[in-house]
């Protein structure tokens, strides 16, 4: 209870000594140059994180009132429940000394499922884009099946379906392609 009231430091310290994704600085060009050694490129451009930084810090010049920022709605929106208010820290600008470290996480983009796919026909075999005439045709010796199949269906199960859910339309899209390459049918 103590580290969500408090922060847990030891976490924050380990984080900065052990791993190479969590980055801190303390000013902009730092952090930039940071990121770009980490990633052994120079895809993070020092004025563009400036601006960034300026147009978020730019909502507390306006006034409460008027912030224009997603982000600080959804932190405040979150600090009317009490519990949360004690954990959550109101929102302030990036930019200012007294708030230093900054600090940057690099993410990986992982997408947990599309609910769509490859285009498919029954035999699991790949369609076209529709022509103009909304024809499709089917590529030979093609074949999508499972999650680049949209789970066997476009997404049979729905929306919300859970992750082990999935197994049975992938396992039937993968039977459907093998017996029609086996017996070779239509």
């Amino acid at each position: 209870m103590y580290s969500v009231l408090k922060g847990n430091k030891k976490l924050i310290k380990t984080l900065e000594k052990d791993s190479p994704n969590y980055i801190t600085a303390n000013s902009i060009e730092d952090l930039a140059k940071k990121m770009n050694a980490s990633t052994g490129t120079e895809d993070v451009d020092l004025e563009t994180l400036k601006n960034s930084i300026e147009s978020y810090d730019a909502n507390f010049e306006r006034g409460k009132n008027i912030w224009n920022d997603e982000q600080i709605r959804r932190i405040e929106h979150t600090r009317q429940y009490r519990g949360d208010r004690k954990r959550t820290l109101k929102p302030q600008k990036l930019d200012q000394k007294k708030s230093y470290p900054l600090i940057a996480i690099r993410e990986f983009i992982l997408s947990r499922k599309s609910l769509g796919g490859i285009q498919t026909n029954l035999n699991s075999q790949v369609l076209s884009i529709p022509d103009a005439a909304g024809e499709q045709k089917v590529f030979d010796n093609l074949y999508a099946v499972g999650e680049a199949a949209g789970f066997g269906g476009g997404g049979s199960h729905g929306k919300r379906a859970l992750e082990g859910t999935f197994l049975a339309t992938c396992i039937f899209t993968a039977q459907k392609a093998v017996k029609h390459i086996v017996e070779g049918k239509e």
